[in-house]
């Protein structure tokens, strides 16, 4: 149903939606229960810049559903957002605070050979690989604690 949705008005939407919660959260407080996902291909990662919140380069993931448990919400997120399900590896949980929420985001990686992403482009406004001894500049605070947890 949102595939049918122009995706100049699905990035407002989102755009939008994040400006609300974040008045929420704010006010709330809610606990922050997340995820991210390190997919690697070989020596490289993927790090995608979302069309809402914060534009700089960060590994994908996103918010756990009511009752959902984080290997669910990494598994949904990654098919949602780039059209990828592969089996995933639990690499823990990393203490997180923002947006006036502190709680902690619950880290998986899996490897992907050659792969072909089929990326939302209401959510997702751009994705890159990157070596991952040469990330660019602008990225998010979790990616570097995130990647060190690799073996």
């Amino acid at each position: 149903m949102l595939e049918s949705v122009p995706i100049r008005l699905r990035r407002l939407a989102y755009r939008s939606a994040h400006r609300t919660l974040r008045v929420y959260w704010f006010l709330r407080r809610p606990p922050l229960r997340g995820v991210k996902c390190v997919l690697t291909d070989g020596g490289r990662v993927l790090l995608v810049r979302h069309t809402y919140g914060e534009r700089e380069w960060d590994l994908p993931g996103g918010g756990l559903h009511r009752d959902e448990s984080p290997l669910s919400a990494a598994k949904r997120e990654m098919e949602e957002e780039l059209g990828v399900c592969p089996d995933w590896k639990a690499l823990g949980e990393v203490p997180a605070s923002i947006h006036h929420r502190s709680g902690s985001l619950h880290c998986f990686q899996a490897e992907l050979h050659e792969p072909a992403l089929t990326l939302d482009g209401g959510e997702i406004a751009a994705a890159s690989w990157f070596s991952r001894d040469q990330l660019p500049a602008n990225i998010s605070r979790w990616v570097p604690p995130i990647l060190a947890r690799l073996s």
